[in-house]
């Protein structure tokens, strides 16, 4: 059963698969919506990529928690009987199909709103409805080369390098959720339904951040930087004896006080390093600096001195540490779903039940029963 929240009696019909349309409509579930997952007779894709455990894929479980499954041909009659059972109850409907696959289906934007005017479509593709690209294919990692991510990732002068989780999925996914919730609000004034169209390439474009400023200031074509920032110093990860410090000394005080933590006061006064500008001027001899600084101790002993003096900084934590920090674990950012330890829901509401253990993915097909005696 759907967890209580804020979109509890919204229902969404989930045609989509693999990870950006299923992650957004996991956080519509984690907020609170009825989630009906519509597969093919063969299922989601995402059901045959591992790891697994017990014959159940992880990276399926870890993004269809909650949701009820019920597989459907759809260029078989009765099968579109029951979809069009379930799109008629339903207050959105998620797809990320190539544009035209749906269109070819009978189930496109105009022939919906014309059947449901209040249904708000979610459309999420790697190019989008419109544009020259529109039919292209798209994964994560084409989207993160073309949106100019890739070239800013990685160790400066070396090659360039994906994004370690699969952000141009997962930014298409949030953007697809806003893009809901909006029209949501927007229909409860109005009583109309609009169509979201969410291409993973803008979204990989909009989350560029200042690269394109700074490229249309300077003329300079950004570049990877590792873990530095490329306008404030110093923001990076810094080697101790024992590992990294990442530290973030976003002003001028605070390098005061970095300095000072460090036992190394007089680099605040030093001309090179005196101001932001110029600790950028620097920024390759400053971190040299501070490293050979931070050699003589382990990363326990700099982090207490840093935060004492109030410092924001942090450890550079493994995926294994993450799952054991304290902070992660108790805002409830680690959940229980059928037998698999996954992310929690990092939106948290007041008045609004957080809890430990979720639904898990259902199995194939599994809600069948049920949905047919509900809708059909």
């Amino acid at each position: 059963m759907p967890v209580p929240g804020p979109l509890t009696g919204t229902f969404v019909v989930d045609m989509s698969r693999v990870l950006a349309g299923p992650f957004c409509t996991m956080l519509l579930a984690d907020l609170g919506a009825r989630v009906v997952k519509v597969e093919p007779p063969a299922g989601d894709d995402a059901r045959r990529i591992g790891p697994f455990m017990e014959g159940v894929s992880a990276y399926f479980a870890s993004l269809n928690r909650g949701k009820e499954s019920i597989a459907l041909d759809l260029k078989e009659a009765g099968d579109r009987a029951v979809f069009e059972q379930l799109v008629s109850r339903a207050d959105v409907l998620v797809e990320n199909f190539r544009p035209g696959v749906i269109e070819r289906l009978g189930y496109g934007w105009e022939t919906l709103h014309a059947r449901h005017p209040r249904l708000v479509v979610a459309s999420v593709s790697g190019f989008g409805q419109t544009g020259p690209y529109a039919e292209r294919p798209a994964y994560d990692v084409i989207v993160q080369a073309m949106g100019g991510m890739m070239s800013l990732t990685g160790p400066s002068g070396g090659p360039p390098s994906r994004v370690g989780s699969s952000l141009g999925d997962i930014n298409a996914g949030l953007f697809a959720a806003v893009g809901i919730q909006a029209a949501l609000l927007e229909r409860a004034r109005t009583g109309a339904g609009r169509r979201v169209d969410v291409a993973m390439l803008d979204c990989q474009v909009a989350v560029l951040e200042n690269a394109i400023a700074r490229y249309r200031v300077s003329g300079v074509v950004p570049g990877p930087l590792g873990t530095r920032h490329p306008s404030i110093a110093p923001f990076q990860a810094l080697a101790a004896s024992d590992g990294f410090v990442v530290v973030a000394a976003g002003n001028d005080a605070l390098f005061e006080k970095l300095c000072g933590a460090v036992g190394r006061s007089e680099l605040a006064r030093e001309p090179r390093f005196a101001s932001n500008d110029a600790r950028m001027e620097n920024v390759e001899q400053l971190a040299a600096t501070l490293e050979d600084t931070l050699a003589a101790e382990p990363v326990a002993v700099w982090l207490e001195r840093l935060l004492d003096a109030g410092v924001p900084c942090g450890p550079l934590n493994d995926v294994a540490q993450v799952l054991e920090d304290p902070q992660v674990r108790a805002r409830n950012m680690v959940v229980r779903s059928g037998g698999f330890e996954l992310t929690g829901n990092p939106i948290k509401l007041s008045e609004t039940d957080d809890p430990t253990t979720r639904e898990p993915a259902p199995g194939l097909d599994a809600d069948r029963t049920a949905l047919l005696a509900e809708f059909g």
